[in-house]
């Protein structure tokens, strides 16, 4: 038995290790059944009836960007700043809670809304030329450390983005069904973003075929928990807006759908990295067991559990502080807290998220250590030719 040397927990850049001729057809035959599937699900789900768009302004009133000129915080009604439009005319426009003169400042770029009566008020910041510079920051960043696989791996991103909003919005505004927009949704994306990011291989479509199973994991969970909990997305402030834009939606599914694709990411990373792990120890050690690449393998899986989980929590937390930090002044119970729908709605999102990791974990190790066969040398062969 070949003693497997430790191996890092990085992706490996070596070339893997050739699979045996009837688990590589194997694997091809599930690929295939599974980007048809895909294919017909794209098919059935494309968006023909999908709602109009509507106008969201009074016909009469027209949107305006322009510059802050001057802050007037005295004028007896809360203060409000002088906007030079664009356009060359000069508004007073009224300081509000979503823009207080705190917040604000001479120099900065505006919209603003010019109702019909010709006063002004305040719609939003512009913020597109400091995104686009933290784009191109973030841009420059991957390609700079990852080279032409952080290029690769940016045109997946652009690629799945676009998948969202050209098929997944639009098939759930014309009413499809947010599971199965989910599930094609994803793996359409894993098709783009891992084959364009990491090439197409054995390891890499190993590593698609266990993020998939981990997906459809946490579609199920999901489908069970959200009733199960009596999760109401309604409650949230965005949510409710959506029967009056989109009648007969499935809000509870619109938020199984968001459970979904959130799930995504986490799954393809930590997939990715198990099946690297296995080639790289296969390659270390071509006569191994299966059950000792395994093995070895998933003490590389423990710790990516042990960090995964706590990073998907977080991110959870992240995002909902400000609801935190509200209830936590609430005299409420740390348990009655932890019920409340809006709260639930992000611990049932950890959970299965968490669960559908640890689950894809193992599973994907086991694939990819099928896949990775020993390597059996051609003694036979060697030992006839030294005869002749």
């Amino acid at each position: 038995m070949d003693a497997i040397p430790a191996v890092s927990h990085g992706h490996s850049h070596r070339g893997p290790s050739p699979a045996r001729p009837a688990a590589k057809r194997a694997l091809v035959i599930a690929m295939a059944v599974l980007a048809l599937a895909a294919g017909i699900g794209v098919f059935g789900l494309w968006p023909r009836n999908a709602p109009a768009l509507q106008n969201w302004l009074d016909p009469a009133a027209s949107l305006a960007a322009g510059t802050i000129t001057t802050l007037v915080p005295d004028d007896g009604a809360g203060g409000h700043f002088v906007v030079l439009l664009d356009s060359g005319a000069t508004m007073d426009v009224p300081a509000d809670a979503s823009a207080p003169l705190s917040d604000t400042r001479v120099g900065q770029r505006v919209q603003v809304i010019i109702n019909p009566d010709h006063s002004a008020t305040f719609f939003d910041f512009e913020r597109g030329a400091p995104l686009l510079l933290l784009a191109l920051l973030f841009v420059a960043a991957v390609v700079f450390v990852a080279g032409w696989k952080g290029l690769a791996a940016l045109v997946g991103l652009a690629t799945a983005l676009a998948i969202v909003w050209g098929f997944t919005l639009p098939a759930l505004a014309g009413g499809g069904d947010p599971l199965l927009v989910a599930l094609v949704t994803a793996a359409v994306v894993m098709f783009a973003v891992v084959y364009l990011a990491h090439g197409i291989s054995v390891k890499t479509s190993t590593a698609l075929l266990g993020t998939f199973a981990g997906i459809v994991l946490v579609a199920a969970l999901a489908a069970l928990a959200i009733p199960a909990t009596s999760l109401t997305p309604l409650q949230d402030e965005v949510m409710a807006q959506l029967p009056s834009q989109f009648p007969g939606i499935n809000v509870r599914g619109i938020l199984l759908c968001g459970m979904v694709l959130a799930g995504v990411g986490v799954l393809n990373d930590v997939t990715i990295t198990q099946a690297s792990a296995v080639w790289e120890l296969r390659d270390a050690a071509p006569k191994a067991s299966r059950a000792d690449v395994f093995t070895q393998a998933m003490r590389i899986g423990r710790d990516h559990i042990a960090s995964t989980v706590y990073t998907i929590a977080f991110a959870y937390v992240g995002t909902a502080m400000a609801m935190l930090l509200l209830a936590s002044r609430l005299n409420f119970t740390v348990l009655q807290l932890l019920t409340f729908n809006t709260i639930a709605q992000e611990i049932v999102a950890t959970l299965v998220a968490s669960i559908g990791l640890v689950v894809t974990i193992p599973l994907t190790t086991a694939l990819a250590a099928w896949l990775a066969a020993p390597q059996v040398q051609p003694r036979r062969l060697a030992e006839d030719a030294a005869e002749e």
